[in-house]
């Protein structure tokens, strides 16, 4: 059974640690730059209504796979808290870190959607709600389920030691999936996955309602996937990561 890596304090000014700070801020800032700006476009250029999600779908998928490619070897390109939790469960990196992680990709979310409404001269920055007739626990349910089959995706196709011929097609499979969950599920829960790219816009907008579908969801699915596959697939051919609990 994997364990779960506290972490420390000191890991905040370790040199590799600022680095992947630095870098998972830039991967998550142009991922949600361009994911939430293709939803702006969408709403703004295209009528059809099945044209502009396959537009958002399409764009997002490319965003994340070049985005996870970018910060693969720095940050490991989590780009959202899910992912990162997702992986702290199966002792990728320590609880400290990811907490470090989750603040840089809301701050970097933020960040993008507020620089998208200034130069869009205040174009809204759609955020994530349920569809009409989708209650709160139907969208709860919709998000584990994209998130878990996100997180299923990084864990066979990146995470693995033993991806075989997979090897190095991680972030673009992983994209692919993303996008076809937004084909799936942008409909009726909007398909956010990401607890980060929902936060930037509700922030900017101040559309709160249902917010907390996009927390909830994702944060169950994504360490529900990190601890099956860490747990029932992966025969370790490493050492996990320390579980260091002083120096908070």
């Amino acid at each position: 059974m994997a364990k779960i890596a506290l972490g420390c304090g000191r890991e905040a000014t370790e040199p590799d640690c600022i680095r992947a700070l630095i870098a998972e801020f830039i991967c998550t800032f142009l991922f949600v730059f361009a994911g939430v700006g293709s939803a702006m476009t969408a709403g703004k250029l295209i009528g059809d209504s099945l044209v502009g999600l396959f537009v958002v779908a399409v764009a997002h998928a490319l965003v994340v796979a070049v985005m996870i490619s970018a910060g693969l070897h720095t940050s490991g390109g989590h780009l959202n808290p899910a992912v990162t939790l997702g992986l702290a469960v199966g002792g990728h990196i320590t609880i400290f870190r990811s907490i470090l992680y989750i603040i840089d990709q809301l701050l970097a979310s933020s960040l993008a959607c507020f620089l998208l409404n200034y130069l869009t001269s205040g174009l809204e920055t759609p955020p994530h709600t349920l569809a009409a007739g989708v209650g709160p626990l139907q969208g709860v349910i919709w998000e584990i389920i994209l998130t878990f089959s996100l997180l299923f995706t990084v864990y066979t196709t990146i995470v693995d030691p033993k991806k075989g011929a997979l090897d190095g097609l991680g972030p673009m499979l992983t994209g692919f999936v993303v996008g076809a969950n937004i084909l799936a599920g942008g409909p009726f829960s909007g398909a956010s996955m990401n607890p980060a790219r929902s936060f930037g816009p509700a922030l900017v907008s101040g559309v709160w309602t249902d917010h907390w579908v996009y927390w909830v969801g994702p944060l169950i699915g994504g360490p529900l996937a990190g601890y099956i596959y860490e747990n029932f697939f992966i025969f370790r051919s490493h050492a996990p990561l320390p579980r260091e609990e002083e120096g908070f």
